[in-house]
Parts: structure tokens; C-alpha cells; sequence
């Protein structure tokens, strides 16, 4: 797909005079809406503002390129803009922007407008072009300038009967990205690898791993032909296609915060050949060591088994809500026929979520034949009363019980290749976790659960308030990161034991971060520039959702002052949900379960407080910024 096949001369404005950024969005939306390719102009600004608020487009060196994915958007579309003074559009040098290009792609393109931000991206690197479009007397002259520079800069992939751009692309590099929940850090590790390599003119492709599965997949080809792959994952990911390439192994947050790092050295060629081990890891550890293998490894059971957690402890918790506690206390919960509904719907979908810890921790260490033997050693965790500790140990033990296996039978005959998967390793694999689960693990796990929740049941009011402090403090420490994660699966773990006021402070330790950043960039205006201020207003939807990672991009840019900050307010709120009594039986949720909490409006006073501490901090300890 070239440029000038979705430019037109009617779309391209010579005469460009917006008085700031917000109105040359305005201007070029309009733009694009004149085309005819736009439904709902209001839908599709909305998707151009909301890419602005995670970083500005403004590349640079004068130019602009502000894009949106929409399903307002009929037809993949690009509009051209030239200002000859210049705008302020917040670029990333501090330099007014003259040129401007503005894309537009349907929903469904997924690597579309990744494709024209790296094709424009290497044409405007030359100053003599660059200056050469702003300088064009006529609508014709710009479109010819840029056929003539495309034809030049990409004459091998021009070549053949009509094929476009998708038909030909050969990236350079691939990327894929996972966060062990697939809904925050995934996609903003993507969207900043893609950034930072069309910025450098590197033709790139992500691949992200999300919440609703594998989107933009790499295909064999584009592996074949790239010249480096970045995996830049906290969960277990599709290893085996990369055999024999370089492969640049690394943790999601790197491809946030350290994107042009990786892009330089994936293109340098000083990277490792990957190796497929056959079991989904690396022969040769990966960033992290031992460690973080092994956080991959529980992290691949906690982001598949957290479905089943959230759909079934909410739906348990909505029982006791639509009860009538006064008919039979015993039984609170499944007293009237539609809280019985809710309460069995909610413990069958609950009750999956050891086997699959266990299941998913198993199978990303033996791959898929450690599946059904992970399952039934969660299951024997649950039944057994070993719980979440004991599928934890379960989901270890059947991964290596496999592996094992699958060295031990590398030694038979290959005309017995086909009866390993399907009759040794299941029939073998399934009794040696029964007889370890049965004699080995759960005798002692059970008598550890039972003096963790004996300490928690005989806790003091001081003692409480203290692991609130704790717990909530850890959500807001690295929020979303394997401290983050350690006190959500405690808390998790806790929620299945019956301790509900432990879940009740990890998620507000959890909703504080980004709610003071929203109040911080509402009432400490002059401390955040433009662009930090519109961001804030996201944090007020993220923080009420549950979503910590809301505060990434300001604790990114200021550690120093953001993250004692929002550590403060977020343990100021675990203390006060502790002495309010608050229980939560719903994992998630953030605003939306605040009805099924326990002394809910203790709840909102203690996540009030702790935001406006958060606020309050910030406010005092960032200096004003100078625009």
C-alpha cells in the first residue's frame, strides 16, 4: 500500500494555519472527514486524542503524524497538511511542527497505519525531501515529490505486477509483547516499539498476546525474512517459530520504558541466536535468570486462571447481595432461588481456578502434554485441601514430571514417537502427581495453610492494619509488576481461604495510583505540561476500573517524586480499609463491585483519603512546569 494510493489532492492542505495542537487536530479531522471515509467525525477524533494522551506524535525534525484506528473510519485513508510558521505541537524536540500528516484506519487494519508511519517515517529522514513538501506551490507538486521519493526509496519492493506494500512488506523487525493480565502493559509496549521504530525509520510488526488472545500474529514469512525478533514478555509465549533466529528476549516493561534501546540493538545484529528448547523456553536463560522463569511460569497460570476468578467471585459475591440474610443466616447467600442461581454459577466457574493455575504453570514448563497432568494435580490441591499453595507446588511438579518423562522416552524407538503424547505421558504423568500430591505435598502444605489462616484469624486490630499498609503499598510499587502481582495472587489466595478484608486492600492499594495522578493534574495544574494534564483525566476512568497501570507513563517520567507518592497514598488507604472492616469477595471490579463490599461507604471514604493523600504529595513535591 503507497502513500500516494491513499492521498489525494483534495486532501492535502498547502495553507495550514491552526493556532495550537488541539486546533490542528481540529483542522485535520475535518480534513479527513471531507474525504467521505469517515462515519462519525466526533468517534474518530476521539481515537486520535486518545493516541495524543499516551504520548505526542509530534516525531520531530517539524513533522507530525497523528493517527487513529476506529471503527468510524470506511477506508484507510491519509491526509497532508503544511504550515508554514509552524505549531506548537508538543513535539518530542521542543521544535514547532510544518509538516503534518494525519491516517486514518479501520478497526479491523491492525498493522495498517504501523506500516505508513514507517514508510513516511524513512522518506521525511531526508531534510532536502522534507523541506522540499513543505515548500510545494501546488497539490499536484506534493503528490508527484512524494511518488518520486517512493519510487526511489522502495524501487525492489515496487517491482512485479501491482503488488502493494501488504503483498511485499519484509519488516525488519517483529516484536512480541505479553503481560501476565493481556490488558495494559501488553498494548503499550506495542504501540511503543512500534513508535520509536518508525520514528528511526525501521520497518516493524508487533504481535501482542492480550486479554482476548494473539492479535496481528506473525506469519512464517515475515519470520523467515526479519532480521531480529524482540520478545518482550512476562508470560509464556510462543517460542518455537523463532528457531534459528536472533532473538531479543526481554520483560514487558523493557518495551515500555526502554523501547529505543531495544530497536538499536535488535538492528545492530549483536543479538544471540534463539534455540528451542521443546519446551517453550529458551535453551539459554533469558533476561532475568532463574527468577524471572520462573515469575513466567506463575504468571502463565495467574493470567489464565484470573477469568474464572473475576467472573465466579463476582458472581458469588452478587448472591450474597440479591439474599435475604433474615431467612436463614447459615445459609446467607443461597436463600432465595436467584442468589442460589448466582451462588452456583459463581463457585462452578470458582472452582476452576486451581486446575488451572496448576494446568497453565505445568504446561509452560513441559508444554502441552503437562497440561492434564497439571490439572489433576490443582484438583487434588482443592479437593485435598492443600489450595492455592498446594496448586502451586502441583503446577511445578507436573511441568517437571513431564519434562522428565520426555527425556526418559527420547530413548525409545522413534517408531513409538506417536503413543508419548497421547498414552505415556498422561497415563505416567497423572500417577506420579496423584502419589506426590497425595503423599508428598499436601500433608504439609495443608498444616502451613492452616497456621497462615489461624495468624490472619488471630490477628489484632494493630497487626491488620499493618498488612493492609503492606499490601496495598506492594500494588502501587512497580503496579502491574512482579511486586504488584505478588500481593494481588496473595490476595487472591486469601479470598479462597475466607479472609475477604485482605482482597479489600489490595484492590484499593491497587485504585489509588492512578486516582491521584487524575486529582494531582485537576488541582496542581502547574506542576504537569499539556500533555500530562489531558493524560490525567484517563486516570480517573483507570483507577475507578482497577487498572494501576493508569500511572505507568507519570511514574516513568519522575520516580523520584511519583512513586513515594502514590506508595503513601495507596497504603494510607489498605490502613483504612482495615479498620472499616472492609471485605471484598469479588477479585476485581474496582467501582463497579463497591455494592457487594463490605461497609462499602467505609470503603469509598478509605479510597477518597488515600487518593487525595497521593494528590496532596505530588502536588508538594513536583515543581511547576515551564511551558
Amino acid at each position: 500500500m503507497r502513500i500516494v494510493d491513499l492521498l489525494k489532492s483534495n486532501s492535502i492542505d498547502l495553507n495550514f494555519n491552526p493556532s495550537s495542537k488541539r486546533d490542528a487536530i481540529d483542522k485535520l479531522v475535518d480534513l479527513m472527514h471531507k474525504t467521505g471515509n469517515i462515519k462519525d467525525k466526533q468517534t474518530y477524533k476521539k481515537a486520535i486524542l486518545d493516541r495524543e494522551a499516551l504520548s505526542t506524535t509530534g516525531i520531530g525534525e517539524g513533522i507530525a503524524i497523528p493517527h487513529g484506528k476506529s471503527n468510524a473510519v470506511t477506508k484507510a485513508t491519509l491526509v497532508a497538511a503544511v504550515s508554514k510558521q509552524g505549531v506548537d505541537y508538543e513535539a518530542l524536540d521542543d521544535m514547532p511542527s510544518h509538516l503534518f500528516f494525519m491516517i486514518a484506519v479501520p478497526e479491523g487494519k491492525n498493522d495498517t497505519h504501523l506500516q505508513l508511519l514507517a514508510r513516511l517515517s524513512t522518506i521525511l529522514m531526508d531534510e532536502q525531501f522534507k523541506n522540499s513538501l513543505i515548500n510545494s506551490k501546488s497539490q499536484k507538486e506534493f503528490l508527484d515529490l512524494i511518488d518520486t521519493k517512493e519510487k526511489e526509496k522502495f524501487a525492489e519492493e515496487l517491482k512485479g505486477d501491482g503488488e502493494t506494500m501488504n503483498d511485499k512488506q519484509k519488516y525488519k523487525v517483529l516484536a512480541v509483547t505479553a503481560c501476565p493480565t493481556g490488558i495494559a502493559h501488553t498494548y503499550m509496549a506495542a504501540e511503543k516499539l512500534s513508535t520509536t521504530a518508525a520514528n528511526k525509520g525501521i520497518s516493524i510488526k508487533v504481535e501482542t498476546n492480550g486479554s482476548e488472545g494473539a492479535k496481528n500474529v506473525l506469519t512464517a514469512e515475515e519470520i523467515k525474512n526479519a532480521d531480529c525478533i524482540i520478545v518482550a514478555a512476562d508470560k509464556k509465549v510462543e517460542m518455537a517459530r523463532f528457531e534459528g533466529k536472533k532473538v531479543l528476549q526481554t520483560k514487558v516493561a523493557n518495551g515500555i520504558n526502554k523501547a529505543d534501546e531495544l530497536i538499536s540493538k535488535a538492528v545492530s545484529g549483536d543479538v544471540p541466536v534463539y534455540h528451542h528448547g521443546g519446551n517453550g523456553e529458551a535453551e539459554s536463560s533469558d533476561e532475568g535468570g532463574v527468577a524471572h522463569s520462573l515469575y513466567k511460569q506463575v504468571m502463565n497460570g495467574v493470567s489464565h486462571m484470573l477469568p474464572f476468578v473475576v467472573g465466579g467471585g463476582i458472581l458469588i459475591a452478587l448472591a450474597f447481595l440479591f439474599d435475604n440474610y433474615a431467612i436463614n443466616p447459615k445459609s446467607f447467600g443461597s436463600n432465595t432461588p436467584f442468589a442460589a442461581f448466582l451462588m452456583n454459577a459463581g463457585k462452578s466457574a470458582f472452582g476452576f481456578m486451581l486446575p488451572v493455575l496448576a494446568g497453565y504453570i505445568a504446561m509452560s514448563i513441559g508444554d502441552r502434554p503437562a497440561l492434564a497432568v497439571g490439572f489433576v494435580g490443582g484438583l487434588i490441591a482443592r479437593d485435598g485441601g492443600s489450595s492455592f499453595l498446594g496448586a502451586l507446588f502441583a503446577g511445578f511438579v507436573a511441568g517437571y514430571i513431564v519434562v522428565a518423562l520426555k527425556k526418559i522416552c527420547s530413548k525409545l524407538p522413534s517408531s513409538l514417537e506417536g503413543i508419548k503424547p497421547m498414552l505415556i505421558y498422561p497415563v505416567v504423568g497423572i500417577l506420579a502427581i496423584v502419589a506426590v500430591m497425595v503423599y508428598a505435598i499436601n500433608p504439609p502444605v495443608i498444616a502451613i495453610n492452616a497456621g497462615i489462616n489461624g495468624f490472619l484469624t488471630s490477628m489484632g486490630a494493630g497487626s491488620k492494619i499493618l498488612l493492609g499498609i503492606v499490601l496495598a503499598a506492594m500494588m502501587a510499587v512497580d503496579m502491574g509488576g512482579p511486586i504488584n502481582k505478588a500481593a494481588y495472587v496473595f490476595g487472591v489466595a486469601q479470598l479462597d481461604a475466607g479472609n475477604f478484608g485482605v482482597m479489600a486492600a489490595v484492590m484499593i492499594g491497587g485504585m489509588v495510583p492512578p486516582l491521584a495522578i487524575a486529582l494531582a493534574t485537576t488541582f496542581f495544574r502547574n506542576k504537569f505540561n499539556k500533555k500530562e494534564r489531558d493524560a490525567g483525566l484517563t486516570n480517573y476512568v483507570m483507577g475507578l476500573s482497577f487498572i494501576t497501570e493508569g500511572a505507568i507513563p507519570f511514574a516513568a517520567q519522575d520516580p523520584l517524586r511519583v512513586l513515594p507518592s502514590i506508595i503513601a497514598g495507596s497504603a494510607v488507604a489498605g490502613a483504612l480499609s482495615m479498620v472499616f472492616n472492609c471485605t471484598l469477595r469479588a477479585p476485581h471490579g474496582g467501582i463497579f463491585v463497591v455494592p457487594v463490599i463490605g461497609n462499602p461507604f467505609g470503603y469509598l471514604i478509605a479510597l477518597a483519603v488515600g487518593s487525595v493523600v497521593g494528590a496532596l504529595l505530588l502536588g508538594i513535591l513536583k515543581k511547576p512546569v515551564n511551558e
